[in-house]
C-alpha cells in the first residue's frame, strides 16, 4: 500500500486540517494555523473542540464574570455618598447588566442559542499564547500558527465584556438621571465614567495575563477577600459583633466576603472529593471571627496609651 508521506509539521501549535473524509481515510492540507474551534492533536491534525468546560473552567469565567460587577458595586458605593438612596437601585442595574450579558454572551458562543458551550482542554500554560510559539523553520520565514487553542476561554471574556460595556452605556445613565437626586450633576455620572476606565484595563489584563489568571485566580480571590474585608472594617472601626449588628450594611459586605472566601475555596479545591473538601468550608468566618476577637488589643489608641504609661 501506498503510503503518503508529508513533511514534518514544525511548531508546537502548527496542524494540518482535515480536507475531506472517506470512511476511514483522512486527506490532510498543508501544515498551518488551525481553523477557529479547533486546535491540534498529538498527531498534528486540527481537530474540532468537542468538550465540555469542566468544573474549574466554568469557575474560571464565573470570576472574570465576577470582576466587572465587583468593581461596579465598589464604585458605585463608593460615589454615592451618604446621603444618597439611589446606591440600591444601581447596585441592583448593575447585576442586571452583568447577568443579561453573561446569558447573552453564552446564546451567542457555540452551538448558538444554548446555554451549554464547546470548548477545548487547556492542556498547559502556552496554550493561552500560542503567538509565542510560531516556528521558524529557516530563521526567515515564519510559519504563523497563532489561534486560540483554549477556545472559547479566552475570547469569549472580551464578547463579555463588550455586552457589559453596551448595556451599561444603554441603561444606567437614564436610571442615574432618574433616581441619583442626592447627589450634584457632577457626581452622579462618577461611577459610569469609572466604568469606562476599569474596563479598558480588564480587557487589557486579560489579553496579557488570561492564562496567568486561569491558574492564579483562586488565590487572588482569596488574598483579595481577606484584605478588603480587614481594610473594610478597620476603617468602618468594627471592633466587635455588636458593631456589626449596627448596620444591616455592614453584614452585607461580611457576607459578601464570606461568599468570595467559599468561592475561592472551591477554586481550588475543585470539590473533587466532597468527603474531604466540603470541611474546607467550615474555614470560611474563620478570619473575620479572628478579625473581632484580636482587634480590641490592636487599637492603636489602646497600644499608644500603654506604651505611655510603661514609661
Amino acid at each position: 500500500a501506498a503510503v503518503d508521506i508529508q513533511p514534518a509539521c514544525l511548531g508546537l501549535y502548527c496542524g494540518r486540517t482535515v480536507l475531506s473524509v472517506n470512511g476511514s481515510l483522512e486527506t490532510y492540507g498543508d501544515c498551518g494555523v488551525c481553523p477557529r474551534g479547533q486546535r491540534t492533536d498529538d498527531n498534528k491534525i486540527c481537530r474540532e473542540c468537542i468538550e465540555s468546560p469542566d468544573r474549574y473552567d466554568w469557575l474560571y469565567l464565573g470570576f472574570m464574570a465576577m470582576l466587572p460587577l465587583v468593581l461596579h458595586w465598589f464604585f458605585i458605593e463608593w460615589y454615592s455618598g451618604k446621603k444618597s438612596s439611589s446606591a440600591l437601585f444601581q447596585h441592583v442595574t448593575a447585576l442586571f447588566e452583568c447577568s443579561v450579558a453573561a446569558i447573552i454572551t453564552l446564546l451567542v458562543s457555540d452551538p448558538v442559542g444554548s446555554l451549554y458551550i464547546r470548548s477545548c482542554k487547556v492542556k498547559k500554560l502556552s496554550d493561552w499564547y500560542t503567538m509565542l510559539y510560531n516556528p521558524s523553520p529557516d530563521y526567515i520565514t515564519t510559519v504563523h500558527c497563532t489561534h486560540e487553542a483554549v477556545y472559547p476561554l479566552y475570547t469569549i471574556v472580551f464578547i463579555y465584556y463588550a455586552f457589559c460595556l453596551v448595556l451599561m452605556m444603554l441603561l444606567r445613565p437614564l436610571l442615574v438621571k432618574k433616581i441619583a437626586c442626592g447627589l450634584g450633576k457632577s457626581d452622579r455620572f462618577k461611577s459610569i465614567y469609572a466604568a469606562l476606565y476599569f474596563f479598558p484595563i480588564l480587557t487589557v489584563l486579560q489579553a496579557v495575563g488570561g492564562g496567568l489568571l486561569y491558574y492564579a485566580f483562586p488565590y487572588i480571590i482569596l488574598v483579595l477577600s481577606l484584605v478588603t474585608l480587614a481594610v473594610y472594617m478597620s476603617a468602618s472601626e468594627v471592633e466587635s459583633f455588636k458593631d456589626l449588628l449596627v448596620r444591616k450594611k455592614r453584614l452585607v459586605v461580611l457576607f459578601s466576603h464570606w461568599l468570595l472566601h467559599a468561592y475561592g475555596i472551591i477554586s481550588i479545591s475543585k470539590l473533587d472529593k466532597l468527603e474531604q473538601d466540603l470541611p474546607l468550608l467550615a474555614l470560611v468566618p474563620a478570619p473575620a471571627l479572628f478579625y473581632l476577637l484580636t482587634a480590641k488589643y490592636t487599637e492603636p489608641s489602646r497600644i499608644l496609651s500603654e506604651g505611655g504609661n510603661g514609661h
